[in-house]
């Protein structure tokens, strides 16, 4: 039987999140044997998110920067490589009562590639350390149910007196 007191509303909202952080090692090639390392970073970060099955698949590159002294530390050479990554985020909160098999993914980087440590190897080569962080959200449609006020909304019954007393009594300059 229809309750006149409620509506049923069709919303998006999040069904599902994930959270995956990640170190790995690259390896990058000089053009010279490098006698040490001046820096390391990494830029031009892009990636892109998309559900399959259970998990969130996060693609993506970015440019690792390695600044570095070769010839007895008496010339310097900065050398550029590209760098491809996949990361499986597992879902791990899942709401089940979401009402369509159809999903959007937001993803948001909450640690972007960083280097950790940049060393030279036994070959000539240099060993980049990375971390990365990424938060998923899965949003899908839900169903909510609203009270619905069968007189409608009368702004003359509704205490705005008291309501601006509530709000004054409120430190905005305190931290939460």
């Amino acid at each position: 039987m229809f309750d006149r007191d409620y509506r049923e509303i069709i919303t998006k909202a999040v069904c599902g999140k994930g959270k995956k952080f990640t170190e790995t090692l690259h390896m990058v090639s000089p053009n010279h044997r490098p006698s040490s390392i001046l820096g390391c970073w990494v830029i031009n970060h892009q990636y892109e998110a998309k559900k399959k099955g259970h998990v969130v698949e996060v693609t993506g590159a970015y440019d690792i920067n390695v600044w570095y002294s070769y010839n007895d530390n008496t010339k310097t050479e900065v050398i550029t490589e590209r760098k491809q990554y996949v990361d499986k985020v597992p879902i791990v909160m899942k709401d089940e009562k979401c009402i369509s098999n159809k999903f959007d993914v937001a993803c948001r980087a909450t640690q972007q590639p960083n280097t950790l440590e940049c060393t030279i190897d036994d070959s000539g080569k240099v060993k980049v350390e990375l971390e990365r962080e990424f938060v998923v959200d899965i949003i899908g449609e839900t169903k909510v149910w609203a009270k619905v006020e069968p007189n409608g909304f009368d702004e003359d019954d509704f205490d705005f007196d008291e309501l601006e007393a509530e709000l004054a009594e409120i430190d905005i300059d305190k931290e939460h």
